[in-house]
């Protein structure tokens, strides 16, 4: 049983279900508020000078800092509830195949990671967008093969649109402030964390079902190909099944 099968068992009863909804509403309260004027979204931002300063709440707000938007422009408007119910069907996706506790942590790694990135550039205004980022890439892992309508018109699979999202990683990583590095790596490091086992088996699996298929081919271009052969006569088990190979212990496996 693994570390996170023992937490579920022992602490399940208290993980937070539909967290995702719930940072949605969220979103969509300080949204509002700040298109009416009641809020001021500067100040859910996480700045790692001003928490020090006596702003501590930037440490939580941050997480209910909408997708960033022009209020000005109707289409920029148009594409914010899209995003919100991408992060929902991700989200709500995550916390079927895991359960509760185990989405509620991956959430709280990647708010710490987060976090910590963040004090590595005080100066710097940080908010969620890689934190999404990482349930993105979380649910085109599991779901490679899902299809997102882009522009709701182009059907595209979403693997497609996770291999874009590492190439935008990358770059930002090769061209970005030091601030977007340390938010790319803590996304990225949220991700390996929870699925960095579980890609170097499959790995391992595709290598190996390479490998079988490869020698499958060539069985099928030149017949099947002998297990063991003397080094001696030439004899195989294929040539004289009745035979019996052995190996010498002083002879380097010949």
């Amino acid at each position: 049983m693994s570390l996170l099968d023992k937490l579920d068992r022992k602490l399940g009863r208290f993980a937070i279900p539909n967290v995702t909804l719930y940072l949605i509403i969220g979103q969509v309260f300080v949204f509002l508020s700040a298109l009416l004027g009641l809020l001021d979204l500067r100040q859910f931002v996480l700045v790692p000078a001003l928490v020090k300063g006596g702003e501590p709440w930037r440490l939580l707000t941050f997480l209910f800092y909408p997708p960033p938007v022009n209020p000005r422009s109707m289409l920029s408007l148009a594409f914010l509830p899209f995003a919100w119910w991408i992060f929902y069907l991700m989200g709500t996706a995550l916390e079927h195949y895991w359960g509760a506790l185990r989405y509620n942590l991956f959430l709280l790694t990647g708010v710490v990671l987060t976090i910590a990135a963040a004090f590595l550039s005080p100066l710097s205004p940080v908010t969620n967008t890689f934190i999404a980022g990482s349930v993105f890439l979380a649910f085109a892992w599991l779901n490679p093969d899902f299809e997102l309508a882009l522009f709701f018109i182009l059907p595209v699979k979403i693997k497609w649109l996770a291999l874009v999202t590492w190439l935008l990683y990358g770059y930002g990583l090769v061209t970005g402030t030091w601030s977007t590095r340390w938010q790319i790596l803590a996304s990225v490091g949220n991700f390996l964390l929870f699925f960095g086992r579980e890609i170097v088996d499959t790995m391992r699996y595709r290598r190996r079902t390479r490998a079988v298929e490869v020698r499958r081919r060539t069985e099928e271009k030149t017949g099947p190909q002998p297990r063991h052969r003397c080094h001696v006569c030439g004899k195989t088990d294929l040539s004289n099944p009745e035979m019996d190979f052995r190996y010498c212990s002083k002879c380097a496996g010949d």
